[in-house]
């Protein structure tokens, strides 16, 4: 019996997702064929399922992706000695993401398959809910530190941050002149004022 590369499969499991991601950016995915993916990632159906046995296990693969991406990346952030310029840091991250015509075309398309299928939507939600967890956590620990007004609710604040992030990729869906890459004085100039002590 052959032995499976586990870095090999993983890296081909890898370049099937980044076919996935582009195909369904411009076509969405209902509108996406698996034979489309085989081509843009360059393999045959066969090779294609062997790795995925549908294209709904491609699109949980994403979701799921992303929700590790942004556990490290917070991992990171607490390890700063600002915790509100981490913070900062992350938002300017996500209007970098938003700038990105793929990665803003994804995620919306993620979050509308959300409302249409309960096993993603399940998923997307698990992942909000991580996300505003360590968003809390953020502000909770950079409030002991003096760097977030303690007078802010961790849970009330990550949820209304969370609400800004929700919402930036939404305007990008109704206001064609919205450029997420030229807000970021604008953005750091609204989380000072909501976030930081007063003086």
């Amino acid at each position: 019996m052959r032995k499976v590369d586990p870095e090999k499969h993983a890296a081909r499991r890898q370049v099937i997702v980044d076919a996935a991601i582009a195909c369904f950016a411009r076509k969405g995915f209902h509108g996406t064929s698996t034979a489309e993916i085989c081509a843009e990632a360059g393999m045959s159906p066969g090779n294609l399922f062997h790795y995925f046995p549908t294209k709904h296990a491609i699109i949980t693969a994403i979701v799921e992706e992303e929700r590790q991406e942004t556990a490290e990346f917070f991992r990171e952030l607490h390890e700063s000695p600002d915790l509100f310029a981490a913070l900062l840091g992350f938002m300017d991250v996500v209007l970098g993401l938003a700038a990105d015509p793929v990665y803003s075309s994804l995620a919306l398309e993620i979050a509308a398959e959300a409302m249409r299928d309960e096993h993603i939507g399940e998923l997307v939600a698990a992942n909000d809910a991580e996300l505003r967890a360590a968003l809390s956590a953020l502000i909770k620990a950079a409030s002991g530190r003096g760097q977030i007004d303690a007078a802010i609710d961790p849970e009330a604040g990550a949820r209304w941050i969370a609400a800004i992030i929700d919402g930036i990729f939404g305007r990008i869906a109704v206001d064609p002149g919205f450029k997420p890459d030229q807000e970021r004085p604008m953005m750091h100039l609204l989380l000072t004022r909501f976030l930081c002590p007063k003086p």
